[in-house]
C-alpha cells in the first residue's frame, strides 16, 4: 500500500511517521522550513510513549510521488474545495482520500439513506467545490483523537491520544478500511474501523462545535472553560443541541454529557486548536465545526439557539480579524 501524506503539519507528520515506523510506504508533503528539515533529518516525534525519528521521503510536489493507494489529508477543512490540483497528480483510479478533519464532512449525506440522502452541506461544500476536489465516492472518513504541535521545523509533540478511528460513507466495512487500520496499527496507532462513523464524528462535535468557538471568545484552556460556572453550563446547553441536531439526523452518539464535560477538564491547561490558530494569526476553522451543524439545525428545524449565538460571535470575531 502507497500512502501519500498531503499537508504534512503536525497531525499529518505524525501519522506519516507512524506508518513509516511501521513499514508502510509513506511519502510526505510539506513546504517551507518544515519540509527543508523533513528532507534532511526526517521526522522526530517526542512523545510521553517513547521518542522516535524516521525519515521518509518528502516533497513540496505531488507529482513527484506520483498516484498512491491512500491520501492521507492533514490539511484544514477550509483547504478542502482547492486542494484539487495538489490531489489530482497522487490519485488513480481507485485511489482512497482519509479525510482526517475536525467537524461535519463534506461527505456527510453521501450514501446516508434516508430525505437527506446525497444533500449538499454549504459550509463545507460551498457550491460543490470540494465534491468537486474531492469525490465522495473516494472518501474515508476519520475522526482523530491525537493532540500534536509541530514544535519545530520537522519536530512534532505529541500530547495525548493515538486513536485514528475510520469508516466507510455507507457504512460498509471495506477491504480498503481494514487495509489502512491495519497499517496504523503497525505504526503504534489504533485504528477501529467503526460501521457509522456518523456517531463518533457527533462525539467528537460534541466538543469542538463548543469548546473551538467559546474558547477564542474567551481565550481559556478546556480545564478553565469546565471550570468556571458560567461557561460550563453554556457548554451544556451546546452539547445538548448537538445532540438533539444528531438524533434528528438518525444518528445514535452513546455519550453521557457530564462525563463529556469531566473528560475535557481532565485533558487540564490545553488550548484548543482554534485557539492556537488565533493565536498564531491563521484563518479559524469555523465552518466545518460550528457553521455546519448550525445548517444542519436549520434543515432539520431543530432549536439551537446556544450555537447559533456561539457562530454569531465567533465568526463575526474571525472577519474582524481578519481570519475568516
Amino acid at each position: 500500500m502507497r500512502i501519500a501524506i498531503l499537508g504534512a503539519g503536525a497531525i499529518g507528520s505524525y501519522v506519516g511517521a507512524a506508518l513509516a515506523r511501521g513499514g508502510a510506504d509513506v511519502s510526505l508533503i510539506a513546504r517551507g522550513a518544515h519540509l527543508a528539515a523533513l528532507r534532511e533529518h526526517g521526522v522526530t516525534v517526542l512523545s510521553a510513549r517513547g521518542d522516535f525519528r524516521v525519515h521518509p521521503p518528502a516533497t513540496d510536489e505531488p507529482s513527484e510521488i506520483g498516484p498512491v493507494d491512500v491520501v492521507f489529508l492533514g490539511l484544514k477543512a477550509y483547504s478542502y474545495p482547492d486542494c484539487g490540483p495538489l490531489l489530482a497528480p497522487l490519485l488513480h483510479e481507485t485511489t482512497a482520500v482519509v479525510a482526517a478533519q475536525n467537524g461535519v464532512p463534506w461527505w456527510y449525506f453521501h450514501r446516508h439513506g434516508g430525505p437527506y440522502d446525497g444533500r449538499r452541506v454549504e459550509a463545507v461544500d460551498p457550491g460543490g467545490a470540494t465534491t468537486a476536489a474531492i469525490a465522495p465516492e473516494r472518501a474515508i472518513g476519520c475522526v482523530v483523537y491525537c493532540s500534536t504541535e509541530l514544535e519545530a521545523p520537522g519536530v512534532i509533540r505529541h500530547g495525548e491520544g493515538t486513536r485514528f478511528s475510520l469508516g466507510e460513507p455507507d457504512r460498509s466495512v471495506s477491504e480498503r478500511c481494514q487495509r489502512l487500520s491495519e497499517a496504523l496499527v503497525a505504526g503504534g496507532l489504533k485504528a477501529p474501523v467503526e460501521p457509522d462513523l456518523r456517531d463518533e464524528i457527533w462525539i467528537k462535535l460534541l466538543g469542538n462545535a463548543v469548546f473551538n468557538p467559546l474558547s477564542v471568545l474567551t481565550r481559556a484552556t478546556l480545564a478553565a472553560m469546565c471550570r468556571h460556572p458560567g461557561t460550563r453550563a453554556l457548554a451544556r446547553e451546546g452539547m445538548l443541541e448537538c445532540l438533539a441536531i444528531a438524533n434528528a439526523l438518525g444518528a445514535q452518539p452513546q455519550i453521557d454529557i457530564e462525563r463529556r464535560l469531566e473528560g475535557a477538564e481532565r485533558v487540564g491547561e490545553h488550548r484548543t486548536s482554534t485557539l492556537q490558530d488565533l493565536e498564531a494569526g491563521k484563518r479559524l476553522e469555523l465552518d466545518a465545526l460550528l457553521v455546519a451543524v448550525v445548517e444542519l439545525a436549520d434543515l432539520t428545524d431543530t432549536p439551537a439557539p446556544t450555537l447559533r449565538g456561539l457562530a454569531s460571535v465567533s465568526t463575526l470575531l474571525a472577519t474582524s480579524l481578519g481570519l475568516s
